[in-house]
């Protein structure tokens, strides 16, 4: 049942417009609530659909490299695939970039950020510092320091990101490599955007043996 109205009809939730009644957090009530929950639950599993539409508006971001980052993000996957990456790898290279549209200057961070729900750890440390470590290729001529990365030397994970960046990103900007397209890999990143977020199993696994 609906809650009955306390002061007058407005408090009642419109099911009508199928949206809740309340205009402050507070006021709303727990039917309300798990109402907006199944809903929050629909736009959640429609979460891959969205991914994909922002990589393939990276088709027409950044200019001025031999590629767009949308070429850019299928070579960084297409190169992580060949070197028997898992999926978890391959799918995290081909959104390492995706923050580039809305968080230009920490876009790292926001590649990690949509990622670290769904994957193992260590793959979203590396996506959050692959900016950072990217530097070591660029930032002298910048005058700007390339060796901030090594910050993080120590880090059990220092390694991966090193090669994530030599093999699968600074390398990526090839022109006449075959990339393989978005349709290739858009059942891996259902996979990985489809699992129970936060699922200790998937954050806390190994890194495959290679």
């Amino acid at each position: 049942m609906l809650r009955p109205s306390l002061f007058n009809r407005k408090h009642a939730m419109n099911t009508a417009t199928q949206s809740v009644a309340f205009t402050q957090m507070k006021e709303g009530t727990r039917e309300e609530y798990h109402f907006l929950r199944e809903l929050e639950h629909q736009y959640i599993r429609s979460l891959p659909d969205r991914l994909l539409e922002a990589l393939k508006a990276l088709g027409h971001s950044l200019q001025g490299y031999q590629v767009s980052r949308l070429e850019h993000s299928l070579q960084s996957a297409t190169r992580a695939e060949a070197d028997g990456c898992d999926i978890d790898t391959i799918v995290a290279a081909l959104v390492h970039d995706i923050g580039d549209e809305l968080a230009p200057e920490n876009h790292s961070q926001m590649a990690a950020a949509i990622l670290r729900p769904y994957v193992r750890a260590e793959v979203t440390w590396v996506i959050e510092m692959h900016g950072l470590f990217q530097m070591r290729y660029y930032a002298h001529h910048y005058d700007m320091d390339p060796d901030g990365y090594l910050a993080h030397k120590d880090h059990p994970w220092f390694d991966s990101c090193v090669r994530f960046c030599e093999r699968y990103d600074q390398a990526a900007f090839d022109p006449a490599y075959p990339s393989k397209p978005l349709s290739h890999f858009e059942p891996m990143l259902r996979e990985v955007f489809s699992r129970k977020a936060f699922d200790p199993a998937v954050l806390q696994a190994p890194a495959p043996q290679r």
